[in-house]
This record gives structure tokens, sequence and C-alpha cells, in this order.
């Protein structure tokens, strides 16, 4: 199954199309949709493929290898699967199927605090090597709970999120009324039912819940009371006060995720963060904000020999993770573009995913000359 790889859909393109079709319209656009106008999440991307690589053609080339160190821990690419909320609501149990690609590649993992499989769950199904990410709770007495959790599961990495410090606007979201389950409007039940082959899996699936959350729920609650709980539950913005309380406690590698300036990046690395993932959550929070590219290219520049520089928003494809390496980041996490793969192709779909990705990344190195993925910053062409 790992070498899963289906001809008909062999770029992102392709498996964009193809989940749309099999996908309900209220899930597809819950996956897709940004916030506001979506003027972010289209910046995301245009500007990654602005970027451009100098081939060397003269020089001899041992070959390239894709084996990454990161955290002492080598994958075998460097990109992994980014933490997405409700994954069981766009797929009937996406999450663990992901969760069984990236075991089965050596890529991470990232578990979101908001996913539909427990931390327990996906622990055990990438053998101890997922990563989980935090949204901080109000309430000291929850995060330390879940921290105890991840760490007894055996994540190595905790990821802390600093780019919601609000719940973002997000007109398709508002328009679908979207929960879990999703609403019984005519709208929604129309597009379940001309989209049997989601139904039917939902159906054996069970309805998606916030299983790692599901312990601290109260039992009987109605959508809108859920919406009200996770609301209060995770009000708040990420300071310097609740990052070094969770660097006390955690004693694992920490990142923080959502940094895209120089004041934020300098007190993190005070703090004693062992890296930074350049994010702003997928074009879902700030429409006018910087895409991820250019303030990537600046915090590596400034500080990517004092921490560990990460990408993630806006990258689609292998070319789209050259240029992230090219630009200083260490490391890219992709969450859309797996979710087109499950969408397009369920279970089969992140082995056929991860693959793909790989061999246009390879294919990338190959062309310009690229030995290692530490030596892409030298095929940057810069202006």
């Amino acid at each position: 199954m790992s070498d899963f790889f289906d001809s008909q859909v062999p770029s992102t393109e392709h498996l964009r199309a193809k989940a749309k079709r099999r996908m309900p319209g209220f899930a597809f656009d819950y996956l897709e949709g940004g916030c506001f106008s979506e003027v972010n999440l289209k910046r995301n991307t245009d500007e990654i493929r602005e970027v451009q690589l100098k081939p060397v053609y003269l020089n001899d080339y041992p070959g390239s290898d894709l084996k990454t160190e990161l955290f002492g821990e080598t994958y075998d690419a460097p990109f992994g699967i980014a933490p997405i909320g409700l994954q069981g609501l766009m797929w009937p149990k996406c999450c663990e199927f992901l969760a069984e690609a990236a075991a089965a590649h050596n890529i991470p993992f990232v578990l979101s605090t908001v996913g539909t499989a427990s931390i327990e769950e996906v622990a055990e199904i990438t053998g101890g090597k997922a990563w989980f990410q935090l949204y901080h709770p109000a309430e000291d007495d929850l995060r330390d709970k879940l921290l105890e959790r991840a760490a007894a599961a055996g994540c190595p990495v905790l990821v802390i999120l600093a780019d919601t410090p609000t719940f973002a606007y997000r007109p398709k979201e508002i328009r679908n009324g979207l929960s879990i389950p999703p609403q019984m409007s005519l709208r929604n039940v129309f597009q379940m039912c001309t989209h049997p082959t989601w139904s039917f899996s939902q159906l054996g699936a069970g309805i998606p819940e916030f299983k790692t959350m599901k312990p601290y729920i109260p039992k009987g609650l109605n959508m809108k009371h859920l919406g009200l709980f996770m609301n209060k539950t995770f009000s708040g913005r990420l300071n310097e006060k609740k990052i070094s309380a969770i660097r006390e406690r955690w004693k694992g590698k920490l990142v923080i995720k959502g940094i895209v300036n120089e004041e934020d990046a300098e007190k993190a690395i005070g703090l004693g963060v062992d890296g930074m993932i350049v994010s702003n959550h997928g074009g879902r929070q700030l429409d006018s904000g910087q895409s991820t590219i250019k303030p990537l290219t600046a915090l590596a520049e400034k500080f990517g020999e004092r921490t560990t520089m990460m990408i993630d928003s806006g990258l689609r494809a292998g070319p789209d993770v050259a240029s992230a390496l090219a630009s200083g980041a260490k490391f890219a996490f992709m969450g859309r573009t797996f979710m087109y793969g499950i969408g397009a192709l369920g279970r089969n779909g992140g082995h056929h995913t991860i693959n793909m990705l790989k061999r246009q990344l390879q294919q990338v190195m190959e062309q310009v000359g690229c030995a290692k993925v530490a030596d892409f910053p030298k095929f940057l062409l810069k202006e």
C-alpha cells in the first residue's frame, strides 16, 4: 500500500478536482475556504510560486537524497502533514488514514487539538511519533491535562499556536452552518444524498467527534451550546507567560506556529522554543496579512542559525516545497493537498499524495543539481 500511486491523478490539481466531485459541498468549502474575501488564501500560493531557482548543469552530480534530519529524527522527506481540524467531517476516518500514511512513509503527522482522532489513537497508529498541536485552553488545568496526555503518548514535538487569537470570520462556514454533525438544512441534506460514497463512509465511521476533547465536553450539548463551549474553552491570546509555563512543563521539543515578524521571533527564541513554523493558518485568519514565503525568507536570514525555521500555508506541490526550502525553511508542512488526496482516493489517498510529492520534489532536485535538501538555498535566484 505504501507504494500506491494512481496515474489518473498525478497532480494536486487532479486530486482537487476529483475530491470536489466526491465530497459534499459544505465539506469541500470547509477544506478550501479562507477568511473574508480569501485574498490571503490566494496570496500564499501565488507568492510562493514567484520564487525562482537557478539550475547548475555542468557540475558533477552524485544524485539527490530527500532524507532530512529534524529534531534528532531522520525523516524520509522534508515535508509533513499539517494539523487540520474537523478532518472526519471532510472525509470519514481521514485523520487515521493520514496518520497511517505518515507512519508508513516516515514523515511527521501533526494532530490538532480539534482533530477527529484522539492523541492516544494517533500515537498508536504512528508508533508514538506523531506531533501534537495545542490550541491553548483558557484554563491552565485543561492545558496541563492535554500536555500530560501528549507526553504519555510519546509525542516528541509539541506545537503551540500563536496565529489564532480570535475565531475567524469565514463566510463559507457561516453560510453552510458548519458543525459536527452538519446542520440538516435542505441544502446540506441534498449535498449528502448526491455524494453517496461520502455518506455511506460516514455512516460506517460514525458521527465525527472532537476525540481528544471528548472527556472534557459536557454530555448532551446541542450544536449551539457545543460551539459556545469550544469558544469559551479556547479563547485567549498566546503570550510570554503562557509560553513560559508550557516550556517549563513540556520536556520534549517545543515549536511555536504562526510567527511572521522579527519581534515575536526574538521573544520566542528567548523563551526557549526549539523551532518555529512561519504560518498564517492557511489564509483562514487574517485576509489582509502577509503571505508566508516573504516573512519566512526574512526570518530565516536573521534567525536561521539560532532556531529551526519551518513553514506551512500555501504550499500545494513538490515545487512549492523546493521554493520554501530554497528560501530558508528546514522543513515544510501541507494540509489541503493531503486532504485532496483522501477526498479523491479514500484510504489510499495519503500514500498516493506522499508518493506524488516525493516524485515531484525529486525531479526538481535532479533538474537543478541539488544533492541534499540542506543545499537548496544555494539554488535560490536572488533579485
